[in-house]
């Protein structure tokens, strides 16, 4: 439970001198914290520095998230962890306005990520959470970006929230255990649980749950559409959609370019010998299960049956694998590796591995590499036999 003292400081930061010291601080070199803090607390409460310093922790760390607005924003520590990405939040809103939705009950809002990017998209929101900080940094951030007009913020148990009237419903469960802070992996353990989820989904015109992209597919309900979203090639979240005209569908989606892939239930292609070219899935098509809609997408065929990388003759554009020019493919043993590398004069290895029990920093640090050039190396299996693959990518001339 937050105590009073949280919420009065943090109602400090908001008023003049606590806006003063945020300014300051804007600018600081975060090394020099410890002569900052000595500094301002010549002329300012103690408390109120510490709880400035840490807001402006809070916001570096944020920047990865919300690029130039976290220094505008306000946060806390599990509003930092939790928050959607902003090119995310932003991708999720854009297809809610694309449905029509003008009005959105966003449940479990946390510090209003969500809320700010649904806003910025002409949707109003209604603001939902039962953390009174973390309602209270939302509505600073609603203020601070010039939202508040479409923003409404609530402090309430969403269970208890009545949806009714609201064109869409946003629901993410928080996926922590309160004790140590770490995943939850059981979607009916998330807070409240996804089956509860589902029915608040049911009951509105559309409805996205964000959920875990580990999420099982078995654990899907079939009435929905599911898309997998990755930014910049990590995986950040799964989506259950509903109210798309999708049901059942599995969608890819890579940000920032926008390409979505749209599974046709392909079924998993024959595996066959590696070709010239690999493919590596990004992992939003793997997670989805549309490594076969990419294999069709580049003529391609399985290295085998239980590894998703993709082998083909001809090089093919795609914009949901990385491509591969493969020079090499060689039974793994460590000495021939070494000697092979050594002789090309290989300095810099990147080092992938899907289906080996080899870690690849204990494996780098073996080789001792030496030399002007670099190589990628895939530590794998083919038809069942472990395998190393050496390439390098292919260049924007291939």
């Amino acid at each position: 439970m937050v105590r009073v003292t949280d919420l009065d400081t943090f109602s400090a930061l908001l008023a003049p001198e606590g806006q003063q010291l945020l300014a300051v601080l804007r600018d600081h070199d975060p090394a020099d914290e410890l002569a900052t803090a000595t500094r301002l607390r010549r002329d300012h409460p103690a408390p109120l520095v510490s709880a400035a310093l840490g807001q402006d922790r809070l916001r570096q760390r944020a920047a990865a998230k919300f690029g130039p607005d976290a220094a505008r924003m306000y946060f806390t520590p599990n509003g930092v962890e939790q928050s959607t990405r902003a090119p995310v939040a932003a991708h999720r809103a854009t297809r809610l306005a694309a449905l029509g939705v003008r009005s959105l009950a966003d449940l479990c809002s946390g510090i209003g990520g969500d809320a700010l990017a649904l806003a910025r998209a002409g949707i109003r929101v209604l603001a939902v959470d039962r953390d009174p900080l973390a309602c209270a940094a939302a509505r600073a951030n609603a203020e601070a970006l010039g939202l508040a007009d479409r923003i409404e913020v609530r402090c309430a148990d969403v269970t208890e929230v009545d949806t009714a009237g609201y064109d869409a419903v946003f629901v993410d469960p928080a996926r922590r255990t309160k004790a140590r802070g770490g995943r939850v992996f059981d979607p009916e353990a998330y807070s409240p649980p996804l089956s509860w989820a589902v029915e608040a989904a049911r009951s509105a015109p559309h409805a996205a749950l964000k959920i875990a992209p580990g999420v099982p597919h078995e654990a899907l309900p079939e009435d929905a559409e599911t898309e997998w979203i990755s930014d910049g090639g990590d995986v950040k979240e799964a989506v259950v959609w509903f109210g798309t005209g999708r049901a059942g569908a599995r969608r890819a989606t890579l940000l920032p370019a926008g390409d979505s892939l749209l599974g046709t239930g392909l079924p998993d292609p024959e595996p066959g010998p590696v070709g010239g070219w690999l493919y590596e899935p990004d992992g939003a098509v793997i997670r989805a299960h549309l490594v076969a809609e990419v294999a069709e997408q580049v003529d391609g065929r399985l290295i085998d049956p239980t590894i998703a990388y993709v082998t083909a003759d001809r090089l093919r554009p795609t914009p949901y694998a990385t491509a591969y020019a493969i020079t090499d493919v060689l039974p793994f043993n460590l000495k021939k590796l070494r000697a092979l590398l050594r002789e090309r004069g290989i300095g810099v290895a990147v080092i992938k591995k899907r289906g080996s029990a080899v870690e690849p920093e204990e494996l780098r640090k073996k080789l001792k590499l030496a030399g002007p050039h670099a190589c990628t190396v895939f530590l794998t299996r083919v038809a069942g036999a472990p395998t190393m693959l050496l390439g390098h990518p292919a260049g924007p001339d291939a």
